[in-house]
């Protein structure tokens, strides 16, 4: 399952209403082994397409590297449909290379080719390991519990 915190969650459909009708792309890195989003990275989709996402190679390094200084490891990596629904395509499956992380999609297919979108999404999470796509449940909560 997925916890997030509401201002992660609201940070990301905004992210991608903004950047409709291209998609939009981006990492939640969190503490080293604490699978808790903690820091959104909003990316640039270097493809600026509505139909694919890529992260620039120099910018993704460089976040990588940034993450890797912090203790931090992407917990999420989320990106928008602005077509279809928010579910895996065959290119995100085959991209998905952290198995630890949630892969959140985010759908904003209501807005069809409207420049920006402020209509409902969906979001939704899964886990891709070897290919194989598992939904999981998303629960959205208004802040993390102390530690």
């Amino acid at each position: 399952m997925l916890i997030i915190d509401t201002a992660t969650y609201e940070a990301i459909v905004a992210h991608a209403r903004r950047d409709h009708p291209d998609e939009a792309c981006g990492v939640v890195a969190g503490p080293e082994g604490s699978d808790r989003p903690a820091r959104l990275i909003p990316m640039l989709n270097a493809a600026m397409s509505p139909t694919f996402y890529e992260f620039d190679s120099g910018d993704l390094f460089r976040l990588y590297k940034e993450m890797d200084s912090r203790d931090e490891e992407p917990v999420v990596i989320y990106h928008s449909h602005t077509a279809t629904e928010a579910y895996p395509s065959r290119t995100d499956i085959n991209l998905a290379q952290e198995p630890g992380a949630h892969y959140v999609l985010v759908s904003t297919r209501d807005g069809a080719e409207s420049p920006s979108y402020d209509g409902p999404v969906e979001f939704r999470s899964y886990r891709i390991i070897d290919g194989e796509v598992t939904e999981e449940e998303v629960q959205v909560v208004p802040a993390y519990p102390a530690e």
